[in-house]
């Protein structure tokens, strides 16, 4: 992929996040923060292009060095669930959701909510594309929608 196929998505700041919020460390820090940009990034791996994610310090494929790559930000439900209980807020106050996992076209395969759009409607093979809630500049958390909006 080339620079110039990597996108920038929409990013909606969250005042008063009340769900888990990441730790970023070492590894994963250059991710989240990227996320808080309105980027989604995976690795790529420097001696053979493996690509991958979840973020890791050496490439699973080879134990080679990893760098970050920009994604289009676009992808294809692969799978998915729809979660109809959880007694736990706030998640109890969302129901019922789905989580996907969404197969980009750089290889790697990423799990996410799917927003904006009826749960019936969401299927496999369904066109996606991420968009982001920032907590802080720090960290911010994809969502995926259907394309085209």
């Amino acid at each position: 992929m080339s620079p110039a196929d990597a996108t920038q998505a929409e990013v909606t700041v969250v005042e008063g996040w009340s769900k888990p919020i990441p730790e970023p460390d070492n590894v994963s820090r250059d991710y989240w923060a990227a996320c808080a940009r309105g980027e989604l990034r995976v690795q790529e791996c420097v001696d053979c292009s493996s690509r991958q994610f979840y973020p890791r310090s050496l490439c699973t494929a080879c134990g080679g060095d990893v760098r970050w790559l920009t994604t289009t930000g676009r992808g294809t439900i692969h799978t998915y669930t729809v979660i109809h209980q959880y007694g736990m807020p706030p998640f109890r106050d969302e129901l019922p959701y789905v989580v996907a996992m969404v197969e980009l076209p750089e290889g790697p395969f990423i799990m996410g909510n799917v927003t904006d759009c009826e749960v019936g409607d969401v299927h496999v093979g369904m066109p996606v594309e991420v968009h982001f809630s920032k907590i802080d500049d720090e960290v911010g958390i994809p969502f995926w929608r259907p394309s085209g909006r």
